[in-house]
């Protein structure tokens, strides 16, 4: 890569923040666009980024570069959803390559599943080991109704073909009051069956949303408590890198993980930033700060100031989020989950 002379070979400079917190993982966006349109997601009639404003592949390589020239151990690529985004695979080879020379530790991918079963041997030869796959029901026709169009079986597809060709799945599923409740038992067996965990997660006050979320909120406190009287939950000292707690169900013998933002929040020991598919700087997915890169990454091959605004980013990080849902009123953030990059 023509940009690579302008990297540092020197010891990384960790990225703190003034709260002692050190940045080793980024969630890196590649595309605002997705093949679905889950409700508490984006709109149906979505708007997206003109594909000007999108990064191109050498500049999210270059951006990953600088950031793992900073201390970034692992990088997750988001969307949107990632695997529509055309000449994917190209980013997945670059990434993948500086994990052979030990300048990553993981490189992983968080995806609605849909894609999966033409990439997943794609993703194990460049070097992914583990992916995401959000799924909130197991019911077709609830599945459809959150995705909007979503046909279940594809993701179901995706799932086995991601696991033949060797790839550790994770489900992640988005609780909200209702028709949830009564479906997480059979999630947990479904995973579980299937050597998969089961991670849960808050619904966040992210976007417009037609729907009244003081009224779809289910807090995860209060339904760990009920499943509880249902399952044997074993708590885990397990650290993921992440922002979920886990616990073991005894009768599967599979991890279970809670993602807590509003009834616990997580913030104490938060590892992550975000960089969304325009260049967008995000040390926190609930805080409005942002600093843009692209326009000092397209003004030239130096990475210095590139480097220097992302040091500027990370000491704007704030202590804890923004995020918050009472009976009177939602706290939350404007922009959508697939402009942030999940």
């Amino acid at each position: 890569m023509r940009h690579e002379r302008t990297i540092r070979e020197a010891a990384p400079r960790p990225l703190v923040d003034r709260f002692g917190r050190t940045a080793t993982y980024l969630r890196l966006s590649v595309t605002d666009r997705c093949d679905l349109r889950c409700t508490y997601c984006m709109s149906e009639n979505m708007t997206f980024l003109p594909r000007r404003e999108v990064l191109d592949l050498e500049e999210l390589y270059r951006l990953a570069r600088i950031f793992m020239a900073r201390g970034v151990r692992k990088i997750r690529i988001t969307g949107g959803e990632p695997l529509v985004r055309k000449n994917i695979m190209a980013l997945f080879a670059m990434l993948g390559a500086h994990l052979e020379t030990g300048e990553l530790d993981e490189l992983t991918l968080t995806t609605n599943g849909t894609l999966l079963d033409r990439y997943a041997e794609a993703l194990f030869a460049h070097g992914v080991r583990r992916v995401n796959v959000s799924l909130d029901t197991l019911d077709p026709e609830r599945y459809q109704a959150i995705t909007r169009w979503g046909r279940i079986e594809q993701v179901f597809a995706g799932i086995a073909a991601a696991q033949a060709a060797g790839l550790r799945v994770k489900i992640n599923a988005v609780a909200m009051r209702g028709a949830f409740e009564q479906e997480v038992d059979d999630l947990i067996r479904f995973a579980h069956e299937r050597d998969m965990d089961l991670t849960l997660i808050e619904e966040m006050p992210l976007g417009e949303g037609r729907h009244d979320r003081r009224e779809s909120f289910l807090s995860l406190s209060q339904l760990r408590d009920t499943l509880s009287k249902r399952w044997t939950l074993q708590p885990l000292a397990l650290k993921s890198g992440g922002p979920a707690r886990y616990v073991r169900v005894a009768e599967t013998g599979g991890l279970l993980g809670f993602i807590t933002p509003l009834s616990c929040d997580f913030c104490a020991s938060c590892n992550r930033l975000r960089v969304s598919a325009t260049g967008d700087l995000y040390t926190c997915m609930g805080d409005e700060g942002r600093v843009g890169l692209r326009e000092t990454l397209r003004a030239s091959e130096d990475d210095t100031p590139v480097d220097a605004l992302i040091s500027q980013a990370v000491a704007m990080k704030p202590e804890g989020h923004a995020f918050s849902i009472t009976n009177d009123r939602v706290e939350g953030i404007g922009r959508t989950m697939s402009v942030l990059g999940g």
